[in-house]
């Protein structure tokens, strides 16, 4: 099922900095500008295909990110793509005086065991905070703006899929309809020919000199026979009985809602072969008609429930 959502964040760059929600969106008393944004795509798939697009300071996150996603989604083809801050957005933070003791700390270890290191530079202790600053906290706020994608991406799916639904049930009533049109067929089909088989007789009987020795009512009885062996024959009535109970039982399934796609495929098969069977026993043009007519829309519905979850 397609759909689309994306949400945002500014990265946690300060301890005291707390999260708060402006217009959907994720923000913090850092920069002003957001820094970490993800994005969802879903197309149409049977199964359930997950494609992560991360930065390499985010790759630790990917399990807990495609179990995020699993959790939500059973089909389609997923997307994630994930934009960290970038340098431009990071040059001006702001080193915390907790973040130069710190390092001041490491430099003095590491000066005690090799004395003839030099001294690190002001470019190279802000490159280390600023790594800090990215780092810490970030994973959370990832996972946070990817819970809130995610939803966004659901009620996304859950709008296409209610016009999806729609489409499905006009489909399942074009079928009722065709379904309607071939009930009458038969009776109409034996009717013919019982009045063909009673003229036929009719004339092999003159043909043969013998109208004279059967009676009319023996010609009438045999009729009769031949006809209800032949009604036996073309009768679809169980077939079109099928067929109704497996619509009634999509658009049960279509009311109902959630994980009903592998469901769905079932009864797809299950009305196709009911078709194939009114195609097989077809004794009239207007029938077959109807049955060709019915595999057209089976198939149309058949497209669409392979992008139901």
């Amino acid at each position: 099922m397609t759909g689309y959502a994306n949400a945002s964040a500014a990265p946690v760059s300060r301890p005291a900095a707390a999260l708060h929600e402006r217009g959907g969106e994720l923000h913090s008393g850092a920069p002003a500008a957001p820094a970490i944004g993800v994005e969802l795509r879903s197309v149409n798939g049977r199964f359930l295909d997950i494609g992560l697009r991360l930065p390499d300071e985010y790759r630790s996150l990917e399990p807990a990110l495609r179990e995020l996603l699993t959790a939500r989604f059973k089909r389609g083809k997923i997307e994630l793509r994930l934009t960290g801050a970038g340098e431009s957005e990071s040059a001006n933070v702001e080193p915390l005086p907790e973040q130069l003791a710190h390092l001041g700390q490491i430099e003095s270890r590491v000066r005690e065991l090799l004395p003839n290191a030099r001294p690190l530079s002001v470019h190279e202790a802000l490159q280390w905070c600023r790594g800090a600053a990215r780092s810490g906290g970030a994973a959370e706020v990832v996972l946070e703006v990817a819970r809130r994608c995610v939803e966004g991406l659901v009620a996304a799916r859950a709008q296409e899929g209610a016009r999806l639904a729609a489409i499905l049930l006009e489909r399942v009533e074009h079928l009722r309809g065709l379904a309607a049109a071939a009930e009458p067929l038969v009776p109409a089909a034996v009717a013919r020919q019982q009045q063909r088989f009673v003229e036929r007789w009719n004339d092999a009987l003159v043909t043969t000199g013998a109208a004279q020795s059967i009676s009319r009512e023996a010609t009438q009885e045999r009729a009769l026979n031949e006809a209800a062996a032949y009604a036996i024959r073309i009768d679809v009535a169980e077939e079109l009985a099928r067929l109704r109970s497996h619509l009634d039982e999509i658009a049960r399934l279509l009311a109902k809602g959630g994980e009903v796609g592998k469901r769905l495929e079932f009864l797809i098969q299950e009305l196709l072969r009911e078709a194939n069977t009114l195609g097989s026993k077809s004794t009239s043009i207007e029938m077959t008609a109807i049955s060709v007519e019915m595999k057209v829309a089976i198939e149309q519905l058949r497209e669409q429930i392979q992008n139901v979850e």
